[in-house]
């Protein structure tokens, strides 16, 4: 992972002061292998990154996605909400009025009684 390591530097914040978002050398921290929200956005930066690195990222992933699933606060909150992910909640569509076709199955040019 030699690419990983000579990218980013990995140190403990300097500071207790908030983040700032118009800061553009703050940075925001994500663990993947405690948050499934951060594993997906790391899968994402790896697509979009030159080859060496997404070999680094993509030897990383694996490494997480083999091992233990393990949850912290934020992930275990992320986890229902993760797009794909089994336990996500499924939409379902609004039940229409019974006897009463849906509003776009219409004929056109008729009005809508109320």
């Amino acid at each position: 992972m030699a690419e990983l390591t000579r990218r980013y530097v990995v140190m403990a914040m300097a500071s207790e002061v908030p983040f700032d978002p118009v800061d553009p050398d703050g940075v925001f921290v994500l663990k993947p292998w405690k948050d499934p929200a951060a594993l997906r956005a790391l899968m994402a930066y790896r697509d979009n990154c030159y080859p060496e690195l997404r070999r680094d990222l993509d030897a990383w992933i694996s490494a997480i996605q083999a091992g233990p699933v393990v949850r912290g606060d934020v992930g275990g909150r992320n986890e229902r909400h993760v797009k794909g992910s089994r336990t996500a909640p499924q939409a379902r569509p609004r039940p229409t009025k019974r006897g009463r076709r849906p509003a776009q199955h219409r004929a056109a040019g008729r009005k809508k009684r109320r």
